[in-house]
């Protein structure tokens, strides 16, 4: 996201709803662990979660998506960016506000510009039909200090296991029409910048959105 092509790109709204992906007629699967007390991390804007669903008919029989975070309010993305902006201030003194800011956008976006605060990023993993995570090599949200890099979907330092499973997530949501974003394995966005970029729009469908 440090990418001064991505902040370029011109956002046209066009005003779709975040919707909750715990209802429906098909409901996704959704994990706590972020959970706030709205529900603001259980949302999607309306198209994304069709497009997840469409992700989900994709995988191979036995395996689920199971979705840790979707929307994020633009305050607590901004407490994200700035704590971890704040970490890497603290592991590299020499470095200039630009270079932290930099840094600490190849692993939290920033708020204006952030995919989850327009309800068009998701944060998954894969589960079995009893629940259980399948490896993905680190833990979700693993930053590239901890994790030596292994959080890149790409890396090489994961079992081929963990790459086997990696290939089976991203091949179903690029094939629904998402994107991902190379440090985060588990980061998918359909209609922001970032995907507007990648896939040669003229505009980003969705930009930031309040909670309501």
């Amino acid at each position: 996201m440090a990418d001064p092509r991505v902040a370029s790109i011109p956002v046209h709204d066009n005003g779709e709803p975040l919707v909750d992906i715990r209802s429906g007629p098909t409901p996704l699967l959704v994990d706590e662990r972020r959970s706030d007390p709205d529900g603001a991390f259980a949302h999607l804007r309306q198209h994304v979660r069709e497009q997840l669903l469409d992700a989900q008919q994709g995988l191979p029989d036995g395996l689920l998506l199971l979705v840790v975070e979707g929307y994020r309010p633009p305050p607590l993305q901004r407490t994200y960016f700035d704590r971890y902006a704040g970490s890497l201030r603290d592991l590299h003194p020499e470095w200039t506000e630009q270079a932290v800011r930099s840094a600490a956008s190849r692993y939290v976006s920033p708020p204006e510009i952030a995919p989850h605060s327009a309800g068009a990023a998701v944060d998954l993993t894969l589960v079995d039909t009893s629940g259980r995570e399948l490896d993905m090599g680190t833990a979700m949200n693993a930053n590239p200090e901890d994790s030596e890099g292994a959080c890149f979907t790409d890396a090489a330092n994961i079992s081929p296991t963990a790459r086997t499973n990696r290939a089976i997530l991203t091949t179903a949501m690029t094939l629904a029409g998402f994107v991902n974003y190379g440090t985060e394995w588990w980061h998918f966005s359909l209609g922001d910048r970032y995907w507007a970029l990648l896939k040669e729009h003229p505009a980003a469908r969705y930009g930031p959105k309040d909670w309501i």
